[in-house]
Formats: C-alpha cells, sequence, structure tokens
C-alpha cells in the first residue's frame, strides 16, 4: 500500500510501519529555482506568510521533496525576544538573515531577560504561524507541513555573545543553565503556537553545541537538561518532532537519544553505522548526506549512489545533513527523490 507523504512521515515518526523510507528534513529547502520560478527576491519572503508559503511549497511542486517547512531563517525566535535582524534586503546575491542587535548585552540579565507575554504576536511569529496556515490550505493531508526553531544554547548565542557564551559555559556554568531553562521555556510556548497553527512536525536545531565546540561531558551536563525538558513537553503536546545538531555527534549520540526526540538527524560528519552500534537499530537516524556537495557540486549521476549509502549505513530517511543549499541544482534534487523511491521500499522499518 503505497501511502501519501504526509501519511508516510507521520507514520514513521509514530514508529509505525510505511510503504518506504522519506525523503523530506526539517530544515530550510529554499532553491534558487523556486524562489525564480515566483519572482520573489530572498530577503522579501521572511516577513510575508504569503510569500512564505508559496516559497516553502516549490520544493513539493518541482522535485517531489515530501514536505513544506518554514521559515527559512533562525532569527525567529530570537527576534520575538528582542534581537533586531538583518534581512540583507539591499544585497543583491542571497544571503540568510543575521541578528544585527543582540537582546542581552549585560551579563546580569542572562538569567532574567524579559520575555513577552504574547508570544504569538511577537516578531515575526504571526507571519510564520499564518505561513503555517496557508500551507495546511494548500496541501491538507497530502504534504506534512513542518516547522523548526533554534535549541536553547544556539538560540543563546543569537540573544547574546557567542563568545562569551561558550566562555561563561565553563566558567559560570549554572547562570548560563538558568539562561538555557528560561529559552526552552519560551520554546515549549513557541511550539505550542505553531502546533496550533497545524504543524505537523517540529525540527529542534540545537545545531551550534556539538562536540566541535562544547566537549561530551559538558553536553552531557549543560545541553542535555534542557532538550530533554523541551522534548517531553513536545511529548505531551503530542506533536512529532525530531532533534538536529550539526558536527561531530558520534560522541553524543547516546545522549542525543535520550533526550526523548521521536527522531534525530546528523550531519556528514556523524558515521551512521558507529551510531547505529552504540545506540541499536531502533531509533530513528535522518541526515548525513552532504547537503551542499551532494546537490550543487556533484553531477546528478552520483546522487543514487550516495542514497544507496546512507541507507546501508542504517538511516531511515532520506534528509540532507543540513538545510539544501539554494543553488542546488533541479536535476540533483529530483534525483534524490526519485533514487529514494527505488531503493528505500527495500527498507526495512522498525516499531518503536
Amino acid at each position: 500500500m503505497a501511502f501519501t507523504p504526509k501519511e508516510r512521515v507521520l507514520k514513521q515518526l509514530a514508529g509505525e510501519e510505511i510503504d518506504r523510507v522519506p525523503c523530506y528534513s526539517g530544515m530550510g529547502n529554499v532553491t534558487v529555482a523556486g524562489l525564480e520560478q515566483l519572482g520573489y527576491k530572498f530577503a522579501m519572503v521572511h516577513g510575508d506568510a504569503e510569500m512564505m508559503a508559496n516559497l516553502a511549497a516549490t520544493s513539493y511542486k518541482l522535485y517531489g521533496y515530501e514536505c513544506a517547512v518554514v521559515p527559512f531563517d533562525f532569527c525567529v525566535e530570537a527576534e520575538a525576544l528582542g534581537c533586531v535582524m538583518n534581512a540583507y534586503e539591499n544585497v543583491a546575491h542571497l544571503l540568510y538573515p543575521t541578528i544585527k542587535e543582540k537582546a542581552i548585552e549585560d551579563e546580569e540579565m542572562l538569567d532574567k531577560f524579559p520575555i513577552p507575554d504574547d508570544l504569538a504576536n511577537a516578531g515575526r511569529v504571526p507571519v510564520v504561524v499564518e505561513a503555517i496556515k496557508r500551507l495546511k490550505g494548500e496541501f491538507g493531508d497530502e504534504v506534512p507541513i513542518g516547522t523548526y526553531f533554534l535549541g536553547p544554547f544556539t538560540l543563546g548565542g543569537q540573544v547574546y555573545d557567542l563568545d562569551k557564551m561558550l566562555k561563561y559555559a565553563f566558567k559560570k556554568q549554572d547562570l548560563i543553565s538558568a539562561m538555557l531553562d528560561r529559552l526552552a521555556d519560551v520554546l515549549i510556548r513557541v511550539a505550542k503556537i505553531y502546533q496550533d497553527a497545524g504543524a505537523d512536525y517540529i525540527t529542534v536545531r540545537e545545531m551550534g553545541s556539538g562536540t566541535d565546540l562544547l566537549s561530551p561531558r559538558l553536553w552531557k551536563a549543560l545541553i542535555k537538561p534542557h532538550l530533554v525538558k523541551i522534548f517531553e513537553a513536545l511529548k505531551e503536546m503530542g506533536i512529532p518532532n525530531n532533534l538536529h545538531i550539526c558536527g561531530e555527534t558520534n560522541m553524543i549520540i547516546k545522549d542525543m537519544n535520550e533526550c526523548g526526540a521521536d527522531s534525530m538527524s546528523v550531519e556528514l560528519k556523524n558515521d551512521v553505522a558507529k551510531s547505529r552500534e552504540d545506540i541499536g537499530t531502533e531509533p530513528l537516524i535522518f541526515g548525513n548526506l552532504d547537503a551542499y556537495k551532494l546537490l550543487v557540486v556533484d553531477p546528478a549521476e552520483a546522487v543514487e549512489g550516495a542514497v544507496i549509502n546512507a541507507l546501508d549505513q542504517g538511516v531511515d530517511a532520506i534528509w540532507p545533513g543540513c538545510d539544501i543549499w539554494p543553488e542546488a541544482k533541479p536535476e540533483n534534487v529530483k534525483a534524490l527523490v526519485q533514487a529514494t523511491e527505488k531503493h528505500g521500499a527495500a527498507k526495512w522499518f522498525r516499531k518503536k
């Protein structure tokens, strides 16, 4: 029995049998081809719900990529907390927005920074909410609507100076932990807002906390407790979810698994075969594919082999290791989907 993309994704996240592995992600999948088809300038879509939804829909419409995900940048929650974003509206080439003014400048405010009472109407949260609703109205039960937000530590590096955060993570761990706890509470509230808008699944992108920056011991002591708190809340809400961390993650894969997410996604640096040895075959692991080289640089003929290799290593979904690079070749993204359809049915699935 063949499933719709939405059925396939949500059944897998629920630990149920499906017909084949899905080809999707919980991260950005904007492409220049999608922008050109719509005649949009990237800098303009971040504040316009209609444009955001239309652009998110192009990845499924153009390639069959099995999701529609908003937003496209990492600034939404930081803006809601008082940061100022630079969308690069006057730059000719495509740039992702960045934070140009931090919400927290004073160390004394780290554990007591103000949080808006009405997060649903703070910053661009209403734009994302409206985009989710528009996508839901367009795709209904056919395509899963995904969204994401940064994990507490990565969000902390948006609202406060990251270099100081990293220093204090060692020297003032209790202070940083108190900050992360407040940010976790914010993110739990945002998750509920997105769920109520119609999001089918949420990715928590704690991408800036990998062992390239933090030791496994510090990750377990400082990062893990707040992720556990978030995923316990997401489980109580009943919203399917994913934990994504960039960089080298083999040394923390066991702790990642113990955070309680429905699935985990990893980058190219993760040895998935080794991860399978460490945590077994039951947990869902996505990712590991090179989002830049495979889809931008390599010929389309190379994609099928990469998909087969990822499946052989033990991934449960063909999910690029990070956001799809906007300059991705349309023929490569199509090849990614086609190879998944061709080889994914041979993959056996695990029930939780």
